[in-house]
């Protein structure tokens, strides 16, 4: 069963890269205490997530932060080393928190995840966004499969 609106997040410890080192940190961590935009996507430097997903994060960073957001995080089944050459790649600086979930422990975890093997990609996340307060889900938007419509730094905007 899929997270839902009203659900804790769960505990997980996920990974990034921090002074050129891999760093653990847990969903603990990063959302207890905070106002927090996480994003997720089903691949690092793949077309969707390159182009429209992880751009319109770092370019509405500043207005989602001004709405009381205190960290916005983007999270997919890579590992820190891909994340982190992928968030310099695209600019996300301080914008945007890349976060690694090498095995995929939170996306089963939320129940978002997906067998991508038919195509070569094994284990992946959905692309979803979620609005998190002191860890517990206030939004979420899951695309549809090969779909990008609810997720976007747009539509979360509208929901803050």
């Amino acid at each position: 069963m899929a997270i839902q609106v009203g659900d804790k997040i769960p505990s997980v410890t996920l990974r990034r890269m921090e002074a050129g080192k891999m760093q653990t940190v847990t969903t603990d961590e990063l959302f207890s205490g905070k106002k927090v935009v996480l994003f997720a996507v089903p691949g690092a430097f793949t077309p969707t997530c390159s182009m429209q997903h992880l751009p319109g994060f770092i370019e509405k960073a500043d207005e989602i932060k001004a709405k009381g957001v205190d960290l916005i995080a983007c999270v997919s089944v890579n590992d820190a080393f891909v994340m982190d050459a992928w968030g310099q790649g695209q600019g996300a600086g301080d914008k945007v928190l890349m976060l690694a979930d090498g095995n995929g422990d939170f996306a089963r975890a939320l129940g978002l995840d997906f067998d991508g093997s038919g195509i070569g990609f094994g284990l992946r996340s959905q692309r979803y966004a979620l609005v998190a307060e002191d860890a517990v889900v206030k939004t979420l938007a899951v695309d549809a499969p090969m779909k990008f419509e609810v997720s976007s730094a747009e539509a979360i905007l509208r929901t803050l």
